[in-house]
C-alpha cells in the first residue's frame, strides 16, 4: 500500500506539527529558586559592619539530580532536608562548607545577616522574611532592601513543573554590600558597655559624644536571642523593646536642672539648714537623712542629695522659668534619634500645675508627675559637660554608597541652654560628688570623673511590700575637658549607689583604657 503525500495533506500536517512545537513550547517556563538576599550593611562610626559579618552556606538541591541519601550528609538539618526530598521540587537548605557542587547541587556563600552574640542588638533591631522589624532594620528598611541583590538558580521546567536540566540552569551571585547605614556608635565602647552593664536585670546605658551628641553607645537590657524571637516575644520582661526610648521617673538626677535654675537666678551662694523635713501647705517631705544634714551650701546639698534643700529653693525659683528651663532641656519633647526612631517625650507638668506648692516640691526633686527617658537624662548631662550647649543627640552619622565615603545626614543645630558659668559650677558640683562623698561607689582611684545618681520611686510594690525603685546614675567622663557623658539606669534596681554607680565605674575604667589604647 501506498503512501502519497499531497500539497493539501503537507501544508495540513506541517501546521499541525507547528501547533504542537507551539504548544510543547507554551508549556515549557522558567523557575526560579531564591537562595538569600543580601541586604545593605549597618556600619559603626569607624565603618566596621555590624550585620554581614559571619557566613553561612546555603545550597539549592533538585531531588530529580541527586541521590538524596548521599546529599543528606551534606545538611545541617538531616531530617528536614530529606522530608524536602521528597516533595519532589528544587528547595534550599543549610549545608555545610564542604559541600561539593553538581548538576543537581548549586551551593551559595551568603552573609549571616546577625551574629550568635550580636553587637547593639537593640539598634539595630531585627527582620521578619527580609523585611525589617525594629531598630535601624525598620527605620532605614528600604535602603537597605533596596540595596541589595539576591543570590538565585534559574531552572527551565517542562508543563508538568519538572526541570530540565539537559537545559542548563542560569546562577546569579550576589557580592557583599557596601552600601547601607553608618551608625555614630563605636564597637568598642558598645562592646564596653554590654559587658559592664551584663549586671543589670533591666535597664539601660547610654553613652553619647560631649561635643557633637552623637550616640557611642546604647544598651538595652534584657537582650534576646535573635534566631528566637518567639521566645522574646512571650518573655515577660520584654526583652524585644529599647527601654532607652522608654521614659521613667527619674527621681534625684533631676536636681541638677534645680540647680542650674538656682544658679541662673543667683542662688547659688545661699545656705541651707536641713532639719529632716520641709512643710509644705502641711504636707511633710521628709529628706532621706531623716535627723537633717545641718547647713549646707548648694555643692553641699547635691553632694548629700538633700531633698528639702531643693524643696526650699524651688520656693524662691520663677515658676515659669524653671519650667522653660526643664523644656529647654529636653523634658516633655520626643528625640528623633534618626527618621523612624523616636524616644517617648515624657511627662513634663504644666506651669499651672507647677503653681500647686506640693507638685512644685516634688519637681524640684524628680518625683511627682515628672517623667523622662534615658535619652533625656543623657542630653542633659552633655549639655552641663558641653559648657552649657545643647546637641540633639543622634544615631546614625550618614548613607554609604561604597562603604568608605560617608553622605552625611542633616543635623539640628545646638542651642544654649545655660551660661557656660552655669555649667561649670555645676560641673564642679557633680565631681564632688563623686570624690568628696565617701561612700560613692562611682569612685575609683585614678579615674577623673563627675556624677550624680538617684534612687526614683515608682509608686510600685514587690510581694513583700517593698516599694520597687529605679536605681539612676548620670555624669561625664573625663572632669577636666569631658569626652563622654554616661547614663545609667536599673530598672527597679533599688539604690541608684547601688545598682547603677559600679556599672558607671566600670565604664569610666573601661573608656580609660581605650584612650590609652588609642594614643599608642
Amino acid at each position: 500500500m501506498s503512501f502519497v503525500l499531497t500539497a493539501a495533506n503537507y501544508y495540513r500536517l506541517a501546521s499541525q506539527m507547528s501547533e504542537e512545537a507551539v504548544q510543547v513550547e507554551a508549556e515549557r517556563s522558567d523557575l526560579t529558586v531564591s537562595a538569600g538576599e543580601c541586604q545593605g550593611t549597618i556600619y559603626d562610626r569607624n565603618m566596621q559592619p555590624l550585620v554581614n559579618r559571619e557566613k553561612k552556606y546555603v545550597a539549592v538541591a533538585v531531588p530529580s539530580a541527586i541521590d538524596c541519601e548521599a546529599a543528606a550528609s551534606t545538611a545541617l538539618d538531616r531530617e528536614s532536608f530529606l522530608h524536602s526530598c521528597e516533595k519532589g521540587r528544587p528547595f534550599t537548605y543549610e549545608c555545610k562548607a564542604e559541600t561539593e557542587e553538581s548538576d543537581g547541587l548549586t551551593v551559595f556563600a551568603v552573609p549571616e545577616r546577625y551574629s550568635s552574640h550580636q553587637l547593639a542588638q537593640h539598634i539595630i533591631g531585627y527582620t521578619s522574611e527580609d523585611t525589617g522589624v525594629s531598630g535601624i532594620e525598620y527605620a532605614y528598611d528600604a535602603i537597605l532592601r533596596g540595596s541589595g541583590s539576591e543570590n538565585s538558580v534559574t531552572y527551565a521546567v517542562d508543563g508538568s513543573g519538572r526541570v530540565m536540566l539537559g537545559r542548563g540552569k542560569t546562577v546569579i551571585r550576589s557580592r557583599k554590600q557596601d552600601t547601607g547605614v553608618v551608625l555614630t556608635v563605636d564597637s568598642r565602647i558598645q562592646e564596653l558597655c554590654e559587658e559592664c552593664g551584663s549586671s543589670i536585670k533591666k535597664g539601660v546605658i547610654v553613652v553619647s559624644e560631649v561635643d557633637t551628641g552623637e550616640i557611642l553607645a546604647l544598651v538595652s537590657q534584657p537582650g534576646y536571642r535573635i534566631d528566637d524571637i518567639g521566645a522574646a516575644l512571650d518573655n515577660e520582661e520584654l526583652p524585644l523593646i529599647n527601654r532607652a526610648l522608654y521614659s521613667y521617673s527619674v527621681g534625684s538626677v533631676f536636681k541638677l536642672v534645680t540647680a542650674c535654675e538656682g544658679i541662673e537666678e543667683g542662688w547659688q551662694n545661699g545656705v541651707y539648714e536641713c532639719t529632716g523635713s520641709e512643710n509644705i501647705s502641711g504636707q511633710l517631705f521628709n529628706c532621706h537623712k531623716y535627723d537633717g544634714h545641718g547647713l549646707q551650701t548648694m555643692t553641699e546639698a547635691l553632694v548629700n542629695s538633700c531633698n528639702t534643700y531643693f524643696i526650699s529653693l524651688s520656693r524662691s525659683l520663677d515658676v515659669q522659668r524653671f519650667r522653660q528651663l526643664a523644656s529647654d532641656f529636653g523634658f516633655g519633647r520626643d528625640n528623633m534619634l534618626c527618621a523612624g526612631m523616636v524616644s517617648s517625650a515624657g511627662v513634663l507638668p504644666t506651669t499651672e500645675e507647677l503653681l500647686i506648692p506640693a507638685e512644685l516640691a516634688n519637681f524640684s526633686f524628680g518625683q511627682g508627675k515628672l517623667t523622662a527617658t534615658p535619652i533625656q537624662i543623657n542630653q542633659l548631662t552633655a549639655a552641663i559637660a558641653g559648657g552649657g550647649e545643647l546637641h540633639p543627640l543622634t544615631l546614625v552619622k550618614g548613607l554609604t554608597s561604597d562603604g568608605r565615603t560617608i553622605t552625611s545626614e542633616k543635623r539640628i543645630p545646638a542651642t544654649r541652654v545655660i551660661d557656660r558659668f552655669t555649667a561649670a559650677d555645676i560641673r564642679d558640683m557633680m565631681v564632688s560628688a563623686v570624690k568628696d562623698n565617701k561612700k560613692s561607689n562611682a569612685y575609683a582611684r585614678g579615674i577623673h570623673a563627675g556624677a550624680k545618681t538617684s534612687t526614683a520611686q515608682t509608686g510600685r510594690y514587690d510581694k513583700n511590700g517593698e516599694e520597687l525603685c529605679h536605681g539612676w546614675i548620670t555624669g561625664f567622663y573625663p572632669s577636666e575637658s569631658p569626652e563622654f557623658a554616661i547614663t545609667v539606669l536599673a530598672e527597679d534596681g533599688g539604690y541608684g549607689n547601688e545598682a547603677a554607680a559600679p556599672v558607671f565605674k566600670a565604664i569610666t575604667k573601661g573608656l580609660k583604657k581605650l584612650s590609652q589604647v588609642d594614643t599608642k
